[in-house]
């Protein structure tokens, strides 16, 4: 995949906010779950999917970085893909945008481990699966996120 995929839009709800009247932290995590979720299930790793076959993905990692505060009323984009495959387990990348300015207001990298919901253990990601997700996969030699973690970046400059 060359660029990073739309898997998340929405707008930021008062409620959603804390005492200071940014979007608080947890909002954040959900979001960039969401999208999680709709990428993965581009691959095929769709609730139906993952029931059928009595297996799960689980998170095991997040890591966030809070580039700019986000109020209510602020309209986000989320883009995604995939970092990593391995056997068992699957690395994501989300971008989470302020629409208006296009200006980064957080990224994180997600790590999540295929695993059998009966036995309680990781299990190999099945390869018609793999495949999928591998077509998800960003260009390692193209840094189109690159703004995105660069500080003081154009994005960060831009509105």
């Amino acid at each position: 995949m060359d660029k990073l995929e739309i898997t998340y839009r929405g707008v930021i709800y008062p409620w959603q906010c804390d005492h200071m009247g940014h979007m608080n932290v947890m909002w954040y995590t959900g979001k960039f779950d969401e999208a999680s979720w709709y990428l993965l299930g581009r691959a095929g790793l769709t609730t139906t999917y993952l029931h059928s076959r009595k297996c799960a993905l689980a998170a095991v990692q997040q890591n966030i970085t809070y580039r700019r505060e986000l109020r209510a009323g602020d309209i986000i984009t989320i883009r995604s893909g995939v970092l990593e495959i391995q056997d068992k387990s699957v690395q994501m990348f989300h971008e989470m945008r302020k629409d208006e300015t296009q200006v980064v207001a957080a990224f994180t990298f997600v790590t999540g481990v295929y695993m059998d919901t009966q036995k309680r253990k990781s299990s190999p990601i099945p390869l018609e699966i793999r495949e999928k997700i591998k077509g998800l996969q960003l260009n390692q030699n193209a840094l189109y996120w690159e703004d995105t973690l660069t500080p003081g970046s154009k994005a960060d400059s831009i509105g």
